[in-house]
């Protein structure tokens, strides 16, 4: 296909310009590639290239200072800051490093712009005067100083200049500004005739546009706009808003021919427009796409892929085809966005604190991390520190403790958790890190080239904070040294190899300049990203902005409008992916880029939605067939007894049962950071199994429960102490949670001492009774028991109880059985009832009873008498019940209890899955 470089060169070759003697100037060092691309095409015989510059890099050779460091700027300033700012009233380092970047854009763009600095800071100081204007004559404190703040932002300005101009450096408005000052005694300085070409320009600066007039002017330039006559002649389209300016303004076009203007945006095109979700559906589209111009055999040297949201570029790498071939990225990959970014953040998190102690999820973060997993993994050790952490439920934890639990790892410790003392203590740490790192990764180089690669970068960025560390003074805290360390990453990126001219291009918007390709893929075409939005990072407010015509978002949207415009103007396939999942932020509408194509009426859009092709999932019924092992370990199951809980388990769900008792999955263990469930039961058991043991075989009396009630607190302390062990109960739920256990304790024991104030008597026989019965069985071979804890058996009023103790909310009705065939069924209605039945059962087989009464207290809902019994009912209409546990009721029980533990053992019977609600 013809591009816009190919016509630029056709155009200077027909002047018969002396090539050599050019320089060619770009808005940026990529398209010189293929401008030099070209440039072999046309010219046939042989020749010395042209000089090819970036905008910035002849800018800077006309100049008279340097471009400084990006970082040395903000520090250079912070010393300019300190010097013109009263000590009382001076920032940390840390503080100025996060506005200085914005301040200092500010100043480039008002000396790019070639505006007077009076008339910017002497405005803001009035407006910010009138803003906090009052009758007061005297101000307050904070708003004198930040007074003071606004009138020194003109002696900051000349003072970091005076600054920086004697170092012949400068950041880069204040170097345009220099070179449009020199501009006159350049141009003297070079040969009469054409010996400038700028090429492709859109967005001019004020300097640049006075530096490009003049060489025009004087003969001594040719300039080459990229521009179809579709929106540079509708003066509401913003894609044209600049050039437009430039050709009715300048007077050069009063004489001169305007090149080039073409008609290609109006040509055939096929442009669809997909809205997918979710950036993963956006990358796994295009992958798709790429998928389908490879199985048509066609090259993929003209298809460019534009990544509006740069944060793309990984995920989109890992869903290409694996036959994709040659792929070029011109954009460089953020280090931001590499995994290891996140492990320095993670170090940086912790340290900034200054605590000896670290919370557990960091720690767990840390040493789990990918790049470090490997670090705490040793053969000649079994210690695994995530499990010690929750095993001990430390939720807090110190290095010490660290070396005490895993002594064997105490040097890699020691690199993360050493406390970071001050700011060469942390780099030395982090670059012992990367070493190690290194060393591991160096036993297979093939296999993680790339990510030595993003290793090395970070070599580098730390080797860069020493230095700066040296340099310059301030950085008295981690939290400094954590601003710079952000401010460096954002600009460190990894630049890919590859060969330009060949295969795929991986590109984003701003890549794009001076570029055609016949295939165009653009991501995140969504209001927000693509254009980006009003977002405007500065000091100096819109309207200041316009009266003073320094760009504001609207210029960034007609910037962008351009770009995309251009893009697709010579394309022939133009796929335009955007998020379609509802998003606050980004997500969900489409950019009004899409809206202007249909609006302008050249190009049917075809609308499309789409979604990424996932396997079909059908959850199905699981199903375990009882094979020979599998019985066997049941039989071991029921040789050591089966509890009512396993039971009424495998009532629930046989699958349950299966994962619990045969494979013996159980919940994974892990740190509790507010007190579960389960550790609140086993506390207030415990602390009842205290207080009521020493009334065994007695009778409660009204002193004994009082004396009892001074005892809960100190009790339910140290109960939690062994239970909860590393918790903290001095704060936030736990606390209540104490508080609560406290109160369920305290409950029960005023309404035992109601009961016996009021004549009844209790006599305890017994608390958390073990015991195991084997089960009568002649249809098996082998032997199978039933085992329980019964949590209370006392004695009230002449009649025997047993009673269980719950936290949970009960209600009478759970206690109440109508169809004893219901009872291995219906695990939600009947679950407590079996558990009851289970223990009268195991206390029958010790000590034959005639009449028992079983049920259970509810801690949590306590009524009058807190006692809510089993009973069983003829009818669910009856009203009338039997609460007494008598021979018969266990007989009918045992009935069921022999069906469930045969259905168990039945090789024919499958452990069949049960939606559980």
């Amino acid at each position: 296909m013809q591009t816009f470089l190919d016509d630029v060169v056709s155009d200077l070759v027909s002047k018969k310009l002396d090539l050599s003697s050019l320089t060619i100037v770009l808005p940026n060092q990529r398209a010189g590639v293929f401008l030099k691309k070209s440039l072999g095409k046309t010219i046939q015989s042989p020749t010395f290239l042209p000089k090819i510059l970036s905008i910035e890099k002849f800018i800077e050779s006309i100049s008279n200072f340097k471009y400084a460091d990006k970082i040395d700027l903000n520090f250079q300033f912070y010393d300019v800051y300190k010097k013109c700012t009263p000590p009382e009233q001076t920032e940390p380092i840390e503080n100025v490093l996060s506005w200085s970047p914005t301040l200092i854009q500010d100043f480039s763009n008002i000396d790019n712009y070639l505006i007077r600095p009076e008339n910017i800071f002497d405005y803001l100081k009035e407006i910010k005067e009138l803003n906090h204007w009052s009758k007061n004559l005297e101000k307050s404190k904070n708003v004198s100083e930040y007074l003071q703040f606004w009138r020194r932002l003109k002696t900051y300005y000349f003072e970091f200049k005076q600054v920086l101009s004697q170092m012949g450096k400068g950041y880069p408005g204040m170097v345009y500004k220099e070179a449009a000052q020199e501009i006159t005694h350049y141009s003297d300085s070079l040969t009469p005739g054409i010996s400038h070409i700028f090429v492709g320009f859109n967005a001019l600066n004020p300097a640049e546009e006075q530096i490009i007039q003049h060489l025009l002017i004087e003969g001594k330039a040719l300039v080459y706009w990229d521009i179809d006559s579709h929106y540079l002649d509708n003066q509401w389209h913003d894609a044209g808003h600049f050039i437009r300016e430039y050709k009715d303004n300048w007077n050069y076009y009063n004489f001169h021919d305007f090149k080039f203007v073409t008609t290609q945006y109006t040509s055939e095109k096929s442009i669809r427009a997909t809205g997918t979700p979710n950036n993963v559906g956006q990358v796994k589209y295009t992958g798709n796409l790429i998928q389908k111009l490879r199985d048509k055999n066609e090259s993929l040297d003209d298809t460019a892929i534009v990544l509006g949201d740069e944060e793309l570029l990984l995920p989109l790498l890992n869903s290409l085809p694996s036959n994709v071939g040659p792929i070029n990225v011109t954009m460089g990959l953020k280090l931001e966005y590499t995994p290891l970014a996140d492990l320095f953040s993670l170090l940086f998190k912790i340290h900034k604190k200054q605590s000896k102690e670290f919370y557990y999820k960091d720690v767990l973060n840390l040493i789990n991390h990918p790049f470090l997993r490997y670090y705490f993994r040793s053969e000649s050790s079994s210690t695994d520190i995530s499990t010690l952490i929750n095993q001990n439920n430390v939720i807090y934890l110190s290095l010490n403790w660290l070396n005490e639990k895993a002594p064997e790892y105490s040097e890699q410790l020691r690199y993360l958790f050493e406390p970071w003392e001050n700011v060469q203590t942390a780099l030395t740490n982090c670059q012992r890190i990367i070493l190690a790192i290194k060393e591991h990764l160096d036993s297979n180089r093939q296999r993680h080239k790339l990510t030595l690669e993003y290793l090395f970068r970070f070599h580098v960025l730390f080797n860069k904070l020493k230095l700066y560390t040296e340099k310059y003074s301030g950085f008295t805290n981690i939290s400094s040294l954590a601003i710079v360390y952000r401010s460096l990453l954002k600009q460190e990126s990894l630049d890919f190899q590859g060969e330009p001219l060949q295969g795929l291009q991986i590109m984003g918007m701003l890549e794009t300049r001076l570029l055609d390709f016949k295939n165009v893929i653009i991501l995140s075409v969504n209001e927000g990203v693509l254009p980006g939005g009003k977002t405007d990072n500065s000091f100096i407010p819109f309207d200041v902005k316009r009266e003073n015509k320094l760009p504001t978002y609207m210029e960034m949207d007609a910037i962008f409008t351009y770009h995309f415009h251009r893009l697709i103007q010579r394309a022939k396939n133009v796929d335009l992916i955007y998020n379609s999942e509802p998003d606050a932020l980004q997500g969900g509408e489409k950019s009004r880029f899409i809206a202007q194509i249909e609006y302008d009426g050249f190009h049917d859009i075809i609308h499309q939605t789409t979604a990424v092709a996932t396997p079909p999932y059908s959850k199905g019924i699981k199903t375990i067939p009882k094979t020979d092992s599998l019985l066997e370990k049941l039989k071991a199951i029921a040789a050591n007894g089966f509890s009512p809980s396993s039971l009424t388990n495998y009532i629930r769900n046989p699958i349950d049962f299966y994962l619990e008792k045969v494979l013996e999955i159980n919940d994974f263990d892990k740190v509790e950071e507010t007190v579960a469930h389960n550790t609140l039961g086993t506390v207030i058991h415990n602390v009842l199994e205290i207080l009521y043991t020493p009334f065994i075989n007695k009778k409660l009396s009204e002193d004994g429960l009082k004396e009892m009630l001074v005892k809960v607190p100190r009790l339910v302390k140290n109960s939690f102490e062994r239970e909860y062990q590393g918790g903290n109960l001095n704060q936030g739920k736990n606390l209540i949670v104490f508080e609560v256990c406290k109160r369920y304790i305290t409950n029960y024991i005023e309404k035992e001492i109601s009961l016996v104030k009021f004549g009844n008597e209790v006599i305890i026989l017994g608390l958390e009774k073990r015991i195991k019965t084997q089960l009568p069985l002649p249809e098996l071979d082998f032997p199978v028991f039933l085992k329980g804890t019964i949590d209370r058996l006392d004695v009230y009023n002449g009649t025997k109880r047993i009673i269980d103790y719950k936290t949970g909310n009960v209600n009478s009705s759970d206690l109440t059985i109508c169809d004893w065939e219901d009872l291995n069924t219906d695990y939600k209605r009947y679950s407590k009832c079996f558990q009851i039945l289970s223990y009268a059962y195991l206390l029958n087989s010790h000590e034959p009873i005639e009449r028992i009464e079983g049920g259970i207290i509810s801690l949590k809902n306590l009524q009058d008498n807190p006692f809510m019994k089993f009973g069983i009912k003829e009818s669910t209409r009856s009203r009338s019940q039997d609460n007494d546990i008598t021979p018969d009721t266990l007989k009918s029980f045992q009935t069921q209890l022999k069906k469930l533990i045969l259905e168990i053992f039945n090789p024919e019977l499958d452990f069949i899955e049960k939606e559980v609600n």
